[in-house]
């Protein structure tokens, strides 16, 4: 793992959770965890409306800690909507310590690594059922409260998770911007590496 992104995981790592988030993150822990002992790979597709902030960043995060504490896991990400995976989110990436290659200018494919041998993940925008993310059964985590709410069948989805973020987007182009896109960031990581660490020591 890239130095400055190692620093970052051990520190998120000790982050404080509520008790609230925990009750929420432990429905996805039991999935993952219920899946691996079926001996099935668990497949994670993390939905929200434009598929450009906050599932982006969570398919990334949990992709980087199931790595971390060597967990097979599938992380995709979608939205009901086609946009592109917004810079800002992609700078924040970047500030904290992952490596991002961009291909393309409209919607462009970011290759997006977290060690200098990491396969890259891949990450764009794309509706939910892309043919780039699974046609097996997946749980559908979703974590945005508008695609929660407008989006009441997802195909192939075995379990709906609402793990819902509050969007960075309410303060693009202000003076809050890269602090409130970090806090999201850094929210997701710390959840995702809470996560995969009680998977990984209670499975």
């Amino acid at each position: 793992m890239y130095q400055k992104l190692n620093a970052l995981f051990s520190k998120i790592a000790l982050e404080t959770i509520s008790d609230y988030r925990k009750e929420i993150l432990e429905v996805l822990i039991t999935y993952i965890k219920e899946k691996i002992i079926s001996g099935k790979k668990p497949l994670l597709n993390f939905i929200c409306t434009h598929n450009s902030r906050r599932s982006q960043l969570s398919q990334i995060w949990a992709k980087t800690a199931a790595d971390y504490y060597k967990i097979n896991v599938g992380c995709f990400s979608g939205g009901i909507e086609i946009t592109s995976f917004n810079e800002r989110a992609v700078s924040s990436l970047r500030r904290n310590g992952f490596k991002v290659k961009s291909i393309g200018e409209i919607n462009p494919k970011h290759h997006v690594y977290y060690a200098q041998n990491s396969e890259p993940i891949i990450v764009f925008s794309k509706l939910f059922d892309d043919t780039f993310n699974p046609s097996e059964p997946f749980a559908a985590v979703m974590t945005c409260d508008h695609a929660d709410e407008n989006c009441p069948f997802i195909p192939y989805s075995e379990k709906r998770i609402s793990l819902t973020y509050d969007d960075p987007k309410a303060y693009d182009n202000t003076d809050l911007e890269v602090k409130k896109y970090d806090e999201r960031t850094l929210q997701i990581a710390s959840e995702m590496i809470y996560i995969f660490k009680k998977v990984k020591f209670t499975t």
